[in-house]
């Protein structure tokens, strides 16, 4: 059966759409505030096709498959959401769990620099780390997380040659290293990698021999030309690169009237 597509959409809304298709049923998902795409692409997952995904959200386990209109999420610690709890966890439980992300989880990330082989920086930019000419907010846990991983996404609200560099000034979050297949494993990485960078012009993936980045698809009215522009290296570019598929109207409907209830994804 032909699918249904949406014509009036965000790139917010079409992101969290491409996502939410990326969350298999029965996996463990970690619903956190920062990342508003991410956190919308895994409730819209969650509300669309996996009722037994298990939702880790405010410090606790729960399912919303019959909640008919969620709560704005607006920190890790808005206890609202606690009403549909059926369990709790503490920070000894998510340090005790880190090392299962690999067979179970997916993680998003943010980055204020990304090289062309998924490396990214959380840290800031500039050559002296004691006077950084940007400060970013560090790497918290993504460090450790993404290095463990089934796989991960990078996400960033802007696409510019600041941002895809050459080469990092720091790495937080490494991706595949100096490249090839096996990079991850010589550097002793037991996670699956990155696996898309995600941006308002396009979709990045890694070639699967020496995973340098390389464009899957751009957004709708968006040029291939646009994004070599806007990009600080050599990407490889397929013969023939597609539009991101767009939002069906009932993921859009979903997204819309059960999750993202402010319309924040809307802007």
């Amino acid at each position: 059966m032909a699918k249904d597509y949406a014509t009036d959409y965000s790139i917010p809304e079409l992101l969290a759409c491409f996502l939410s298709r990326e969350i298999e049923n029965g996996e463990e998902a970690s619903v956190g505030a920062a990342l508003p795409i991410a956190r919308a692409a895994i409730l819209l997952a969650h509300l669309m096709h996996g009722p037994d995904i298990r939702l880790m959200l405010s410090y606790t386990y729960t399912n919303l498959f019959g909640v008919a209109k969620l709560a704005p999420i607006k920190s890790e610690v808005d206890f609202r959401q606690m009403i549909w709890a059926e369990g709790y966890f503490t920070d000894e439980d998510i340090l005790h769990e880190s090392k299962l992300y690999s067979r179970r989880r997916r993680f998003f990330i943010g980055a204020v620099q990304i090289d062309k082989f998924g490396n990214s920086n959380l840290l800031g930019v500039g050559d002296d780390y004691k006077k950084l000419k940007f400060r970013g907010p560090g790497g918290i846990g993504t460090t450790s997380h993404t290095s463990h991983a089934k796989c991960y996404y990078i996400m960033s609200d802007s696409h510019s040659r600041r941002l895809f560099v050459e080469k990092c000034d720091y790495i937080t979050s490494v991706g595949w290293g100096q490249g090839g297949a096996d990079a991850r494993k010589k550097l002793g990485q037991p996670g699956g990698g990155p696996k898309y960078v995600l941006t308002p012009l396009g979709i990045m993936d890694f070639e699967e021999n020496t995973k340098r980045m390389r464009l899957k698809s751009v957004h709708r009215g968006v040029s291939v030309q646009d994004v070599v522009d806007n990009t600080g290296f050599e990407l490889i570019i397929p013969k023939e690169t597609p539009t991101t598929e767009a939002p069906t109207k009932e993921e859009l409907e979903t997204l819309r009237e059960r999750v993202d209830v402010e319309g924040f994804l809307m802007a």
